[in-house]
């Protein structure tokens, strides 16, 4: 480490051993939301969604990432409509117009940028 600084392993990283254990549980009809990381240049949301359950069309003022890890939704990003399921990735701009709403139970990690 520069000027002979030293830090240990838990300061180098921050890991998660399984991000499905961060939600146990989806009550009916809730959108739950667990911030697990926030730093200067990241924010990491895991999102839960009950089936029926929606985020009505919103911006962000930091671009962001959506990485879908289960379930399946609808996805509209500015005019598009698509659907999304487990593997969907997602790189949004800065004051993009989106939407989801959960067809399934859904589990979604937002990475906001900065």
């Amino acid at each position: 480490m520069a000027n002979g600084e030293e830090h240990s392993l838990e300061e180098a990283y921050n890991r998660l051993p399984n991000l499905d254990q961060l939600i146990n549980d989806i009550p009916k009809d809730t959108i739950v939301s667990r911030t697990f990381h926030s730093d200067d240049d990241l924010r990491a949301i895991l999102f839960a969604f009950a089936p029926g359950q929606e985020l009505s069309e919103h911006t962000s003022a930091k671009p962001a990432i959506l990485h879908f890890l289960n379930g399946e939704a609808q996805l509209t990003l500015g005019e598009d409509v698509s659907m999304a399921q487990a593997g969907t990735w997602v790189h949004m701009p800065a004051h993009l117009p989106h939407s989801i709403k959960a067809e399934t139970s859904v589990l979604l990690l937002l990475l906001l940028l900065s």
